[in-house]
């Protein structure tokens, strides 16, 4: 049995070019401090390429966790938090609760790397939020809210708990509501 955070294969699709966007915008935070590890860029490029289908689930689920080591060989914990967001992005091929996982990374990345600016969680949000397609819309809707399933990435772990539960919370509630 397939956990709900999975979605069907089309709405992976959609939300893999969403997230995909989300873990560009802070991709440059990464590159700063690592200039030549295009793991993440790679990773982001592989998410477009699974939304348009010219790649597979099966193919990326191998690869899935390239971009991830990439957040080993930075310090700063914004370009840590760059590097998890193009991991998460290249994760939607296998479940498509990851696209949340990308986006709150991204967030996280965006909030780290402007640490005098106290909107920048909301301002990331909102833009993530302005960026939507409706079937990226509806997808997302399709998921479990964060915490409430614990097969699968919005479980217990990482983005289940926290900051990053925090912010995808937040990024759930602006599903329905009118953030722009």
């Amino acid at each position: 049995m397939s956990s709900p955070q999975s979605l069907v294969e089309s709405d992976r699709r959609a939300v893999a070019a969403w997230a995909a966007a989300c873990a560009e915008r802070v991709l440059p935070v990464f590159e700063a401090e690592a200039p030549t590890d295009g793991r993440p860029r790679d990773a982001i490029a592989r998410a477009r390429a699974f939304a348009r289908g010219e790649l597979t689930a099966a193919e990326e689920i191998r690869r899935r966790f390239v971009a991830g080591r990439a957040a080993k060989v930075v310090r700063g914990s914004a370009a840590v938090a760059a590097a998890r967001a193009a991991a998460q992005a290249a994760g939607v091929a296998h479940m498509g609760a990851h696209a949340l996982g990308a986006a709150a990374y991204a967030v996280r990345a965006a909030d780290l790397a402007a640490p005098d600016d106290p909107d920048a969680v909301a301002h990331e949000i909102r833009w993530q939020l302005s960026i939507m397609t409706d079937d990226v819309r509806a997808a997302l809707r399709r998921l479990p809210r964060v915490g409430e399933d614990t097969a699968g990435p919005l479980g217990p772990g990482l983005l289940g708990t926290g900051v990053l539960a925090e912010i995808i919370a937040t990024i759930q509630d602006g599903l329905d509501a009118d953030l722009l």
